[in-house]
């Protein structure tokens, strides 16, 4: 079982957390401390010490399934995809699908209006990725709200069992500062509630995106010393490197999230990480396998877990693996009983991989046989090339677990070595004090070594000191992370999203792409959480 915990997908485990930890929220924010009503109270079920791992369990597995059997977390809406609602598969769409790298075929509106760059407050997918995110805000709040010092003192709760609560208790801080992360990347000022906050009808009060930064920041210094040493727990646990990681991503990004920019401090929490013990997986493949908890171990900080037996959704790497595959692309070659047809890449991903005059890269996973490299119309499949990226296969070419090869086993690697590094370099490179260029260039080539040589040393790939810029960087993070769920981030960062000096196919809903609003360079709130929440100001320009 590659899940973390012993899950099951009904029962105790997830239908009767779910209920205990947000008494029935439903996707308005303004329920984030809404009292609960059930029989079974959260008093009984917090007396037992056995149950704390499984209320963390449903924390964790917030960030993957959509819910319980038959029974979603967030309301999908009439005739709506409950697989569309899962976090990941949420987050995905907003940070790939308005870039470069991807485009989907599907022909509803909402997606479309993420194809062009061209949304607004009202749609669906935006208000998905929101509610998903102060969802797991919520299930945090109160596990974290009811793991308290005194809380566990008046149960009775003591000794090992109060140990482990403590541990549990840093690892949702943990998980709930991540998903406030997301809240700062994609929404800036937004609600703000923590365990602080009892239950009651009031409305969450909006903080700003600098505000939350401090505080994401504080709790992230906070439990890092609390959490299991890098590489020292159960593999999908959230450690002191995942925290670690998380504090480099948000200092890569201060500039844009606070306007000063902390890049010595994205170095100092690089270089904690780096001291962790973490090696690059030998092969670029394996990290998108269905064995990748085992063959990849090595280079993954923090993953999405997947399993297709216990832990079943039409999001996560189900759905990247499933959505890939369309035209004369064999599902069998990717453990997989059906291809949906959706995404594909556009343009600028591929023709980041010029053709080699010696060597190949082979991180490019491309699949161009009855595909065309130019997008003329968004809704065919077949213009696009492929991305064979996303596999339900091991290692030795075995399916995964789900005898229906429908709901796949391939982790998703939210942070991992290979990120790391490439932020090494970027910080050094943008001022950073704490790093050098000899070793930011000796983890690019590091790299680009397994790129070109699948681990055999071959140096075709390698770079100088002199080709080692900012805007190789941008690239090589295009090359190293694409689908990956980080594109967005990047070119905001780069100042190369809404500008028309960067352009993609249907940028802008133009053809051959044109500069968009800055605006765009930050989600809206939802219209439907403005309606529910009058004291939210929206972001500038929706």
């Amino acid at each position: 079982m590659k899940f973390p915990f012993a899950l099951r997908r009904g029962g105790l485990t997830l239908a009767l957390t779910a209920s205990l930890l947000t008494g029935g929220l439903y996707g308005c924010v303004k329920d984030l401390d809404r009292e609960p009503f059930y029989d079974l109270n959260t008093e009984s079920v917090y007396k037992d010490p056995a149950n704390y791992i499984q209320v963390l369990a449903k924390c964790y597995a917030g960030f993957n399934l959509s819910g319980n059997s038959g029974s979603p977390d967030v309301f999908a809406g009439q005739g709506k995809d409950e697989g569309e609602t899962s976090y990941m598969r949420a987050y995905w769409y907003l940070q790939e699908l308005v870039t470069d790298e991807a485009a989907v075929a599907w022909n509803s509106g909402p997606l479309q209006e993420l194809n062009r760059t061209s949304w607004t407050s009202s749609n669906d997918l935006i208000n998905n990725s929101y509610t998903r995110i102060f969802y797991e805000v919520a299930l945090c709040n109160e596990f974290i709200r009811e793991t308290s010092d005194d809380k566990l003192s008046s149960r009775g709760i003591a000794g090992t069992d109060a140990e482990k609560a403590r541990l549990y208790r840093a690892e949702a801080r943990f998980l709930r500062a991540l998903a406030y992360y997301h809240a700062i990347d994609l929404y800036g000022n937004v609600p703000f509630v923590t365990e602080a906050d009892a239950p009651s009808k009031d409305l969450p009060k909006q903080t700003t995106r600098a505000a939350l930064f401090s505080y994401v920041e504080s709790e992230l210094k906070a439990v890092e010393p609390l959490l299991t040493p890098a590489r020292q727990g159960p593999y999908g646990r959230a450690d002191q490197g995942a925290a670690q990681t998380l504090l480099a991503k948000l200092y890569l990004n201060a500039e844009v999230y606070t306007g000063t920019a902390r890049y010595t401090d994205c170095l100092t929490y690089c270089n904690k990480v780096l001291a962790g013990g973490y090696q690059l997986a030998p092969e670029y493949r394996l990290l998108f396998l269905a064995d990748n908890n085992v063959t990849a171990a090595s280079e993954i900080i923090f993953p999405i877990t997947s399993d297709g037996l216990v832990s079943q959704v039409y999001g996560g790497t189900t759905y990247l693996v499933h959505a890939a595959v369309g035209g004369r692309m064999l599902t069998s070659g990717f453990g997989i009983n059906s291809g949906w047809a959706g995404n594909r890449a556009r343009k600028n991903l591929p023709l980041l991989f010029p053709t080699p005059t010696s060597g190949f890269d082979t991180r490019a996973m491309f699949f161009s046989n009855g595909q065309t490299l130019e997008i003329n119309d968004l809704t065919i499949f077949t213009e696009g090339y492929g991305v064979t990226k996303w596999r339900n296969k091991t290692s030795t070419g075995a399916d995964g677990n789900d005898p229906q090869l429908i709901f796949v086993d391939t982790d998703f690697p939210l942070f991992r070595l290979g990120d790391v590094y490439l932020m090494y370099a970027e910080a050094v490179l943008r001022g950073g004090q704490g790093g050098s260029q000899t070793q930011a260039l000796t983890y690019i080539n590091s790299l680009r070594d397994r790129a070109y040589g699948n681990g055999g040393g071959t140096t075709d790939g390698r770079i100088t000191a002199a080709q080692l810029t900012t805007d190789f960087i941008l690239d090589e993070r295009g090359r190293e992370l694409y689908w990956e769920a980080s594109r967005r981030t990047d070119l905001v960062r780069f100042g190369k999203f809404t500008s028309g000096s960067y352009l993609w196919p249907w940028k802008g809903g133009a053809r051959n792409g044109q500069a968009i609003d800055n605006k765009f360079n930050l989600y809206p709130l939802p219209s439907t959480d403005i309606v529910a929440n009058p004291t939210l100001v929206q972001n500038p320009g929706y």
